[in-house]
């Protein structure tokens, strides 16, 4: 098991990973990149059964992760580069023509790790309970995980999945809600109330569970008990409290930095408090 030290300076060099692909550009999404760097960094470098080396679309007898909330490509870009899926000097092409890392993931370019195109808001969680129910059918004992926005809740197709796993005791699914109550126009309960989240997923037949995205041990003592209580003939939901540019002091508190890029001296300063902890690509 990786230390925790280990995994925060992972996620802080993915950080400045997010900060220095959005920038080269002026283009993409770090708020929401910045506040599941640490969700991510867990997930690849401790507790997803997955291999960088051998990635297939069809993931047979390895653990499944589907990013639905697309925008937020950065964070998945780098985490997945950095775990070994391609060179990490191909971060340098983030957002360029021709480029396999398009600003939302697409599958045309074959990008290793990627196994559907993601952005259309809603549809993750869908793919994410078919993969798992395929596992099942296939004797495939391995899980499928699947991170949402918040604000993607008020996308109705989301609560079609909760009902269809649900019914079908889809139990080797894990969904993870980014849970910083900002979207791209504003607070979410000022945009369309997201309401009692707990109490809502509860309805739906799942087990909910709740985590502090932007701690470490949190996310990894969360993850080890959620993975634990799989199998169980209830699909899990982890309702994960984040703040939106979180590292970054001027980012946090606000939506205004959900698809806004950092200019040259907004890069320098927010570098400035994110230490370099493994090497910049």
């Amino acid at each position: 098991m990786a230390l925790t030290s280990d995994l925060q300076n992972t996620a802080t060099q993915v950080r400045r990973d997010i900060l220095r692909m959005v920038h080269q550009n002026a283009s993409g999404h770090p708020g929401g990149s910045l506040g599941c760097a640490d969700l991510m960094t867990a997930l690849y470098f401790e507790v997803l059964d997955h291999d960088s080396k051998n990635f297939t679309m069809e993931g047979k007898n390895q653990d499944l992760f589907f990013l639905s909330n697309g925008h937020i490509s950065p964070v998945w870009y780098s985490v997945l580069a950095r775990s070994g899926y391609f060179p990490v000097s191909e971060l340098k092409t983030f957002r360029s023509i021709n480029s396999r890392l398009q600003g939302h993931p697409c599958v045309e370019k074959k990008l290793p790790g990627i196994r559907i195109a993601s952005g259309s808001l809603g549809q993750g969680l869908s793919v994410a309970c078919g993969a798992a129910l395929a596992k099942k059918m296939n004797g495939d004992n391995k899980l499928v995980y699947c991170l949402t926005g918040d604000g993607e809740l008020q996308e109705g197709q989301i609560w079609e999945a909760a009902m269809f796993a649900a019914h079908l005791k889809i139990d080797n699914v894990i969904a993870i809600v980014d849970y910083n109550r900002k979207q791209i126009d504003g607070p979410t309960d000022k945009v369309m109330s997201l309401g009692d989240l707990h109490a809502k997923w509860r309805s739906f037949g799942w087990e909910v569970h709740d985590m502090n995205g932007n701690d470490m041990q949190s996310v990894i003592d969360v993850l080890t008990t959620v993975k634990k209580n799989t199998f169980k003939q209830k699909p899990n939901v982890i309702l994960m409290k984040t703040e939106m540019g979180f590292g970054v002091d001027f980012m946090m508190g606000t939506h205004k930095w959900h698809g806004s890029a950092p200019d040259d001296n907004q890069l320098a300063n927010a570098l400035g408090q994110l230490k370099e902890t493994i090497g910049d690509y």
